[in-house]
């Protein structure tokens, strides 16, 4: 594991909003005053060389599935569970998932981590033209309400064990944490807002897996 005096956040690179997280991740470093950057990570070796994770939104079924061929789903499943902080957004949210439905789609074969102890429902909120804008009540981020923009966002139907929903829409969960790991249904990188990344940032200098 690299020196925290360097610090290497990983954005899983297979589909979907990679860039956008990279750039959020080095924007939000930048802010925090901490030295490091954003790692795209395609392969199992690069799990050494990061002190934390996000899984982007994009297609569920063919992050799953890539992360797979590529050997990934074991590793970072001892990863999550050896303490490593991981965030999920939109998609990634639903590939954290221990179960998983879609209103109109079989999902039989889609790959999952099943790291976080929720039952989410795909596009719950309504395909592409069904994507909207709000802000939200987010509590563990202050009294301001954060912008949140939701693209084919799934909806967190349920959790168990550890898990907390920690923001709403609507009455619908739209936000989870387990420990160690954090998912929304929205895509906090296209906000401009970076409160959301500084508090996954501030979990992982505080991660057991940080020397």
């Amino acid at each position: 594991m690299t020196s925290t005096s360097n610090l290497k956040v990983g954005v899983l690179g297979f589909q979907g909003a990679i860039s956008e997280h990279v750039e959020m991740v080095n924007l939000t470093l930048r802010s925090m005053g901490l030295k490091g950057s954003a790692l795209t990570v395609k392969s199992e070796e690069q799990l050494d060389e990061i002190h934390g994770l996000i899984i982007p939104g994009g297609e569920s079924t063919t992050i799953g599935l890539l992360s797979k061929r590529r050997g990934l789903v074991d590793g970072l499943v001892k990863m999550a569970g050896d303490g490593m902080v991981i965030m999920g957004t939109c998609a990634g949210l639903v590939v954290m998932a221990r179960q998983v439905s879609d209103l109109k789609v079989d999902l039989s074969s889609q790959p999952l981590l099943g790291l976080i102890d929720m039952k989410v429902t795909r596009n719950g909120f309504g395909r592409q033209k069904a994507s909207f804008e709000t802000d939200l009540s987010i509590p563990l981020l202050g009294e301001e309400a954060f912008h949140a923009v939701f693209i084919r966002a799934p909806v967190i139907e349920a959790v168990g064990g550890e898990a907390e929903v920690i923001a709403r829409y609507d009455g619908k969960a739209v936000g989870v944490q387990q420990k160690n790991l954090l998912a929304t249904s929205f895509h906090p990188e296209l906000s401009k807002d970076l409160r959301l990344h500084q508090y996954f940032i501030k979990k992982v200098q505080e991660s057991t897996l940080v020397s």
